[in-house]
This record gives structure tokens, C-alpha cells and sequence, in this order.
């Protein structure tokens, strides 16, 4: 008999900077609670951030989320990456104008080191637009790698700006 996979706690950032873009962070959410094996658990306030990149036309509105999912973290970037492209997104790169951008951020307090998945998301402790929404959620969440609780690590970021 096969034992079911263990629920495991993720947090995913979510931005959009094209079209309806509270439209498009909603219609995300709903994608992922269609899934089967994630259950959605709650929602940051959602924050307008200027772009960071030279090839980025409109401000970005970010959130996170946070899911409870039996996936494993490589099928889960499989759904996101498949929710993005069902929403428009044609391209990967990072500097460039997106409908939806979903980025896996933590997995559990696992790292996870394999090709096309890093978690944590390796810039997360430098980006205002993840820091901020995470905390409204989990303040206290120690990032795994760093050994620092997430309202410190936006607090540290606060300092260097």
C-alpha cells in the first residue's frame, strides 16, 4: 500500500505588472486551489512595488501566498510554470514585463539544490517585494540557509536603502 505523501507548508511570491494585475494575482489563486494536492491556505496584503530592471515598463502589484501541498517542490514549479504559461507568460527572464511571475520561496524549511530549482529563491532577503508581503503572513519565519527571522532580514534590508 503506498503511503500518502506528507503535507508540507510553501510559500510562493506572486507579482504581476500587465493587464488587470489584481485580476491576474486572483486568478492565480484560484488556479492553485483547482489543484489537487494543495490546499491554499492565506493570503498577504497585497503591495505596489516600483520595477527593478531597465526592460520593466509598469510598477508591479506583489503578494504571497502560502499553500499546504503533498507535492514535491519539483511538481509543484511544474504547476506554477504551467499556470503562468495558461495566463500568457511567454518568457523566464527576469528584468522583463510578465502577467504573472509565481516563484517558489521556501519549501518546508528545506533547500533544495537541482536543476531549475533552487529554494529558497536565492535573492528572496534582498527584495523588498517578497520581504514585505512574507511578514505580514510570518514574521517569524527563520529562513533555513540564513539563520535569521524573516522581520529581520526586511528590517537589515531597510538599513542598507
Amino acid at each position: 500500500m503506498l503511503k500518502p505523501s506528507p503535507k508540507v507548508i510553501a510559500y510562493l511570491g506572486v507579482g504581476s505588472n500587465l493587464g488587470d494585475r489584481l485580476v491576474q494575482i486572483e486568478s492565480a489563486c484560484d488556479q492553485l486551489k483547482q489543484i489537487e494536492g494543495i490546499q491554499f491556505k492565506r493570503m498577504a496584503e497585497v503591495y505596489e512595488t516600483e520595477p527593478v530592471g531597465q526592460q520593466l515598463s509598469k510598477s508591479f502589484l506583489n503578494t504571497v501566498f502560502e499553500i499546504e501541498t503533498t507535492l514535491k517542490a519539483r511538481e509543484l514549479l511544474v504547476v506554477l510554470e504551467k499556470i503562468e504559461a495558461k495566463m500568457g507568460r511567454k518568457n523566464k527572464g527576469e528584468g522583463l514585463d510578465r502577467e504573472i511571475d509565481l516563484d517558489l520561496l521556501f519549501y518546508s524549511d528545506l533547500s533544495i539544490y537541482e536543476q531549475g530549482l533552487r529554494v529558497p529563491h536565492p535573492r528572496l532577503h534582498e527584495r523588498y517585494f517578497v520581504l514585505k508581503p512574507f511578514c505580514d503572513l510570518t514574521p517569524d519565519w527563520v529562513h533555513p540557509e540564513l539563520g535569521f527571522p524573516m522581520s529581520q532580514l526586511l528590517s537589515d534590508l531597510y538599513k542598507t536603502v
